[in-house]
């Protein structure tokens, strides 16, 4: 019997497109490019919600889309399927985020985590101070936590734009303030932007917690199964009248940090799936029954391999980097400027407010927090970080974009002080970024953030 080369001439058209798929797959794990392709987003919104067909951007997304089981019909429309269902995934995403750095990242002990603490308590109450001094009335001030979040993916990827010259300490740094910084959106959602709660639906979202836990204890590891009590824990928190979204901080904190315990080590049961299938495959009438079972067994083996928490976000980072973030800011950045009018509502106030507060308040806090915990010999900077990387992470900071937008539209009701916020989120997070690069470019020309000494 004649057998193939384990190597074979592929076609033309085959390589080109392994090539091209190959590129593709480098490009999207460019972190800059997540960035990019976010504001690439928001300002077609933009030019959309601004251009003679700004009445096809509202109908779109105020189109009803129904979900339904027999009598039981869910209708809303497509924003609050983007805004209240699709970015469930995001917070999962945000959760896991969170239970990985809690196990062993920057959060894993006080003392690795007090300096990235003290900063983002600073970037959050200041930026909330000065928005509160420039908002008076009860209206305008439902939007204190607007400017107090950070944009994980658009102020990674404009500090990965500054190249390698910026010490990897600093990354981290930034990374876990914005983690931080999500903790406490988070937080600040569930406590003041949730209505009034139906206790009815605790009952339906705390069967769905009981269904993963269930679940984890008997050692179902396919992440597919656990999207029906997370649809249940999703739906209990909607009825309850807290943000649905929380299901999925709630769910990615329940993600297991470790490998689900099997009899068998998965590089074993890999390594022995594969020699199983060589000896299946080289008999003469190969055992299809067999070689199925070895699949089986080695795909498993490949699942196991990575902890869940880490699986499941590598499998997700994709989509939310480059489907449902850019999709919320394709429905949330939408700003009909000449439908903004500054002179009425106190909108002026919660535009210059945002504004003020994420441009100037987010860098003050961060920095004065750091400074402040530093001087007191509470923690050090990290090797690595320079007081002007300090600079460059605030700065970096005051990227709110896609949580103050999300946060913006539980604050308001009034569609003027909406879209004032809106706004002003958009106009901070551009001057943001403009100032970060240009101070980026300032010290790696200086050669500042190469020093690798422990300030005190």
């Amino acid at each position: 019997m004649t057998r193939p080369h384990s190597r074979q001439t592929l076609p033309r058209a085959q390589l080109i497109a392994e090539r091209a798929f190959s590129t593709i797959s480098h490009f999207l794990h460019i972190e800059a490019v997540s960035g990019i392709v976010l504001l690439l987003a928001a300002a077609i919104a933009l030019l959309w919600a601004n251009s003679p067909a700004a009445a096809s951007y509202h109908a779109l997304w105020h189109m009803p889309v129904s979900i339904g089981l027999g009598s039981y019909v869910l209708s809303q429309s497509l924003h609050f399927w983007i805004n209240d269902a699709l970015m469930t995934v995001f917070f999962l995403v945000v959760g896991m985020e969170i239970r990985r750095e809690i196990h062993e990242g920057a959060l894993s002990n006080l003392r690795l985590a007090a300096l990235p603490l003290a900063a983002a308590v600073g970037g959050v109450a200041v930026p909330a101070l000065i928005y509160i001094a420039l908002n008076g009335g009860a209206l305008q001030r439902q939007g204190w936590a607007v400017p107090t979040a950070t944009d994980i993916a658009f102020a990674v990827g404009v500090l990965a734009l500054l190249g390698r010259s910026i010490p990897g300490s600093v990354r981290v740094f930034l990374l876990a303030l914005a983690i931080i910084d999500d903790i406490v959106a988070v937080m600040i959602i569930a406590l003041f932007y949730s209505g009034g709660l139906d206790y009815s639906g605790l009952l339906i979202a705390g069967a769905g917690i009981l269904m993963v836990m269930a679940m984890r204890a008997i050692g179902i590891g396919s992440a597919y199964l656990y999207v029906l009590p997370g649809a249940i824990l999703w739906v209990g928190l909607l009825k309850t009248g807290a943000h649905p979204t929380l299901a999925g901080v709630v769910l990615g904190l329940m993600t297991p940090v470790l490998p689900t315990r099997s009899r068998e080590l998965p590089l074993d049961m890999a390594s022995r799936a594969v020699s199983d299938l060589s000896t299946l495959a080289k008999a003469p009438t190969p055992d299809a029954h067999g070689l199925g079972a070895s699949l089986q067994q080695l795909r498993y083996a490949q699942r196991e391999m990575l902890p869940p928490v880490t699986r499941v976000q590598m499998a997700l980072h994709p989509w939310v980097a480059f489907v449902i973030m850019p999709l919320f800011a394709l429905a949330n950045a939408g700003v009909t400027l000449d439908g903004v009018d500054l002179s009425v509502d106190g909108s002026q106030g919660v535009m210059l407010g945002v504004l003020i507060a994420l441009v100037l308040g987010k860098p003050l806090g961060v920095v004065f927090a750091s400074w402040l915990v530093v001087r007191l010999g509470w923690c050090r900077l990290p090797p690595g970080v320079t007081w002007p990387g300090v600079v460059l992470v605030g700065l970096l900071a005051g990227i709110g974009f896609t949580m103050s937008i999300f946060i913006a539209s539980l604050a308001f009701a009034n569609p003027n002080l909406l879209s004032a916020a809106k706004l002003g989120v958009l106009l901070a997070s551009l001057f943001a970024a403009i100032l970060g690069l240009a101070w980026g470019v300032f010290i790696r020309r200086r050669g500042t953030p190469a020093s690798t000494r422990t300030q005190t």
